[in-house]
């Protein structure tokens, strides 16, 4: 059989299995450029990467997109805090991201959409929701009917979410700041209208700007079109966020799923208590860097399975420092072929690096060698 009509390597993520035939397109989530960088970032990007990596690996072609949220009201008001316009204030942000991620050996996406490149769409967008009866304007801002839903539940339903902790994450992450006009608190805003000195386009219903959730969902339909293959994220993004793109996308398209497989890669706590710049217990990627080698600090990411939370310790970071060199010295002697054909395999099923990495310490030589470059661990 020649090497062309050999059948294709199938990735299972989430339990499933994700067949390809055509490119993997992969979307992540990225930052909102206004505070450094910290574990529970990395943990996602470096994920994602390892995904990429994994599958390039197995002769798939893959083409990732990494979005800039840089159009939001915390931006805005970290900016205003410091007296720098947002933009400036963004890519001062934006650097110091990208220089952790380039430590951490994550490679760069193929495409890096930012927000405010791609505003039209978001008014777009809003202009399809409302044609399509998902959307009503009050006042300058354009709400996405969230309490209606598909099956006549509402978004939450949809998702899994009783009513009174999907409303907490609402709030969670700005419901307190949602523009009046609201016709159901689970109506958010697709085009919001902007008052004295934030940021403002114009649109047909006044000068305003995007809402969050709309804002990734204007920039995977640029990038992909009406689907997508993967998309991934933090835990934390699964709702609101992720299920009103989602929702949003298919009301607009009339295409579902919007997204074949979601990767929502585990929260990092400090002492059971997610990293968060509100909590104060965040633990920078730049530190990090400043006393541990960076392939330390992605092995400890990696040494897991992908979907876990997990509390961040020192303690566990020495570990992987030492796990580590074990690795470098078993790619150093000799091992067998049998070791090597198992590792792409473990990885294909569902990212299961642990194993990966028993496999590669046990047989070591070229399956540690194999191991050490897939997860970029060099």
């Amino acid at each position: 059989m020649s090497h062309d009509l050999l059948p294709p390597a199938v990735l299972r993520l989430g339990g499933r299995p994700l067949p390809m035939v055509g490119p993997l397109r992969l979307y992540a989530c990225g930052v909102t450029p206004y505070a450094v960088t910290h574990l529970g970032h990395a943990a996602t990007f470096v994920w994602v990467d390892v995904l990429a990596r994994v599958a390039r690996h197995a002769s798939m072609d893959v083409v990732v997109t990494r979005n800039v949220t840089d159009v939001d009201d915390v931006l805005t008001e970290a900016a205003r805090k410091v007296n720098t316009p947002y933009d400036e204030y963004a890519a001062m942000q934006q650097y110091r991201f990208d220089h952790d991620m380039s430590a951490l050996a994550v490679r760069r996406p193929d495409h890096e959409p930012r927000a405010h490149r791609h505003i039209g769409s978001v008014v777009r967008l809003a202009q399809a929701l409302l044609d399509a009866g998902r959307a009503y304007e009050v006042d300058g801002t354009v709400f996405f009917d969230g309490s209606g839903g598909f099956d006549g539940s509402d978004i939450a339903a949809a998702h899994g979410w009783e009513r009174a902790a999907a409303l907490a994450a609402i709030e969670e992450f700005g419901g307190d700041d949602l523009p009046a006009g609201q016709r159901d608190p689970f109506d958010l805003p697709v085009w919001r209208a902007s008052g004295e000195g934030d940021p403002a386009w114009p649109s047909p219903w006044g000068a305003g700007r995007p809402g969050w959730h709309a804002e990734c969902t204007a920039m995977v339909l640029d990038t992909y079109g009406s689907s997508i293959d993967v998309h991934a994220g933090g835990r934390d993004l699964a709702f609101p966020h992720h299920a009103y793109e989602a929702a949003q996308a298919e009301a607009a398209t009339g295409v579902a799923p919007f997204a074949r497989s979601w990767m929502h890669v585990g929260t990092v706590r400090v002492n059971g208590e997610k990293m968060a710049k509100s909590t104060g217990n965040l633990v920078l990627v730049e530190d990090l860097l400043a006393q541990h080698r960076a392939a330390a600090v992605r092995l400890l990411i990696l040494d897991r399975a992908w979907a876990d939370d997990w509390d961040y310790s020192p303690a566990d970071l020495a570990a992987a420092e030492g796990r580590l060199d074990a690795l470098y010295a078993a790619a150093g002697r000799r091992g067998d072929d049998a070791g090597e054909a198992a590792i792409v395999p473990a990885l294909l099923d569902d990212l299961d690096v642990r194993r990966a990495l028993g496999i590669a310490m046990e047989s070591g030589g070229s399956a540690a060698r194999t191991a050490v470059h897939v997860l970029g661990l060099g």
